[in-house]
């Protein structure tokens, strides 16, 4: 860590030198440097899946506009009761479609938190069972 232009020594290092009687300086060392971990992992899959649902909208996004594109085409030379029948019926689909969608991104969205959630809820089990470890008489 010193090499990273911090202004405080390694910690690690620090922690390994004190001596106390009673306590596992390296197993405290080592839960740290897990929940480290645990964290890095849910911060990396949260943001992948930030990614994915940005991906997802911009995929919505093209295809919304290329069956608008298509469905004016087809609109076109139509007399104005045949235009209104239609875009009713396109409002409709569109507006299924659009709830559709909202759904699938929230379903996303709620999988990737539950997955992150789960990652930390892990730690905190694994913390709960060191430490119970830890008082533990000898």
């Amino acid at each position: 860590m010193s090499q990273t232009g911090m202004p405080f020594p390694d910690v690690t290092k620090l922690l390994e030198q004190l001596k106390v009687p009673g306590i596992d300086m390296q197993a405290i060392i080592d839960a740290r440097r897990k929940d480290v971990e645990a964290l890095t992992q849910a911060n990396q899959m949260a943001y992948e899946s930030m990614q994915a649902l940005a991906r997802r909208e911009a995929e919505i996004v093209q295809q919304t506009i290329s069956e608008w594109q298509a469905a004016m085409t087809a609109m076109a030379g139509k007399n104005p009761a045949e235009m209104a029948s239609k875009g009713t019926e396109l409002a409709t689909q569109a507006f299924g479609k659009a709830l559709a969608n909202m759904r699938e991104l929230a379903e996303m969205a709620s999988r990737s938190q539950a997955q992150a959630y789960d990652i930390l809820n892990r730690r905190f089990q694994e913390n709960l069972e060191e430490l119970r470890k830890m008082l533990q008489p000898k």
